[in-house]
C-alpha cells in the first residue's frame, strides 16, 4: 500500500539531503517518480541541500494542482511511483489534501519534507494539514544544534543578529533588509523564549556563553 510520509526537523537538520537521497534511492531499484519543491534556496525549480547536491524541481506554487498534474500526467502514458516534496511546510492544504489523494486512489507513495513551525515558534499550514493526514511522520535522527550546544528546536528569524518575531510568515533568508541582514538561526526553546541569539550572546556579559569557539 502507498503511503503519506512526513520528514520533519528544524533547519538544517539534513531534510533536502535526504530527500535527494530519497529519490537516488528509489531510482536505483527502477522507480519513476517527480520531485517538487518550493521556495527553494537555490532558486525556482530545483531542490538543493548545504552540503552542495541538487536536482531538478517542479515548482509548486500556491495555484499548483498535484492532483490534476499527475493526472494529465498518467492519461498521456507517464509513470509516476513516487513523489518526493521538499519544503512542504509552504504548500498550501489544500494542496496536501491532494496528495493524499494521490496515495490513495493512484496509489503513489509521496515523500514529503518540511519544518514544522515558523519563526514565532507557529505550525505552517502546509505542515499542521500534514501532521492530520499524514499515514506516519518522523523526526529526522540528525541533530541541528544550538548555539549553546543543546539541541534545537525552534527556528529563529534575525535581522542584523537580533531576533524578531513578527512579520510576513514566508521571508527568504540571507539577504539584506533596511541595511540589516536578514537570516535565519536555529535555536533551543530556553534560548528561543529569551530571544537570546549568537550574536547577541557574543555582544553581551551573559554568563551563557558560546561553547564554540568561545570562552570556557
Amino acid at each position: 500500500m502507498a503511503e503519506l510520509l512526513y520528514f520533519t526537523g528544524t533547519m538544517d537538520c539534513g531534510k533536502s539531503t535526504l530527500a535527494l537521497q530519497m529519490d537516488h534511492n528509489h531510482k536505483a531499484r527502477g522507480r519513476q517518480g517527480r520531485i517538487f519543491t518550493s521556495h527553494d534556496r537555490a532558486g525556482e525549480s530545483v531542490l538543493s541541500s548545504r552540503l552542495g547536491l541538487a536536482a531538478e524541481a517542479i515548482e509548486v506554487r500556491p495555484d499548483f494542482d498535484f492532483w490534476e498534474y499527475v493526472v494529465g500526467e498518467l492519461t498521456h502514458g507517464g509513470r509516476i511511483d513516487y513523489a518526493v516534496c521538499d519544503e512542504a511546510q509552504f504548500y498550501q492544504p489544500e494542496q496536501v489534501e491532494q496528495l493524499a489523494r494521490m496515495v490513495d486512489e493512484l496509489q503513489i507513495d509521496v515523500f514529503c519534507f518540511g519544518i514544522l513551525t515558523d519563526f514565532r515558534a507557529t505550525l505552517f499550514p502546509g505542515s499542521a494539514r500534514l501532521v492530520e493526514l499524514a499515514d506516519r511522520m518522523e523526526l529526522l535522527q540528525v541533530e541541528a544544534l544550538c548555539w549553546c550546544g543543546e539541541r534545537a528546536t525552534h527556528n529563529a528569524r534575525t535581522s542584523g543578529g537580533e531576533m524578531v518575531t513578527e512579520g510576513e510568515q514566508l521571508v527568504v533568508g540571507d539577504i539584506e533588509q533596511d541595511d540589516r541582514q536578514l537570516a535565519y538561526e536555529v535555536l533551543c526553546r530556553r534560548h528561543h523564549r529569551r530571544r537570546l541569539t549568537a550574536a547577541k550572546a557574543r555582544a553581551t556579559l551573559s554568563p551563557e556563553v558560546l561553547p564554540f569557539g568561545g570562552s570556557a
